[in-house]
């Protein structure tokens, strides 16, 4: 069983076991990024994914680990390390985990709440229309996140996303 997943540059040959999840396409780009997976027995193994990476979030509450490339947003199975669901060329570009284990994703205009699987996805609501999103880590069950106003680019915002309510706030409001 995976209990834990972070992005590493390209290893050493040899210095893990290596497990390939690529997708056929004529559409793949020649980048791949490399996932360090680690068991509840300290086992370390390599997955190589298709894509430039982006970000990675284990969610042991629902057992499935999101791995977040420029190419593919895989669904790997906790237990079994299976590719059990992908969505091919996403627009997605942060991906975290809240603390009550569900995972959060956000494109450049919107911020998404994904359950069990990546097909099980649910909108957000946000006090303003947003543009250029990134998340800057979590604090007190509180997500970071900043974003550009669309139609006022030049007001540059700071918001916050409860990991309790789901709500997201404007930080200068609160």
């Amino acid at each position: 069983m995976i209990t834990k997943a972070d992005i590493i540059n390209e290893p050493y040959s040899g210095q893990y076991k290596e497990r390939i999840y690529d997708i056929t396409s004529s559409w793949n780009s020649l980048n791949w990024t490399w996932v360090k997976f680690e068991d509840i027995d300290f086992n370390e193994w390599c997955g190589e994914f298709r894509g430039s990476p982006r970000a990675v979030a284990l969610s042991k509450k629902h057992n499935k680990v999101l791995v977040l490339t420029s190419d593919y947003l895989f669904q790997v199975d906790c237990v079994s390390g299976e590719l059990t669901e992908y969505e091919s060329q996403p627009q997605y570009q942060c991906l975290t985990i809240t603390p009550s284990g569900d995972f959060i994703i956000a494109d450049y205009y919107g911020i998404e709440i994904i359950k069990s699987t990546i097909k099980d996805k649910r909108p957000l609501e946000s006090p303003i229309k947003m543009d250029t999103i990134k998340f800057h880590g979590w604090s007190n069950n509180k997500l970071l996140i900043t974003c550009d106003e669309i139609l006022n680019w030049s007001k540059h915002v700071e918001l916050e996303l409860d990991g309790d309510t789901l709500v997201i706030t404007i930080k200068d409001l609160i």
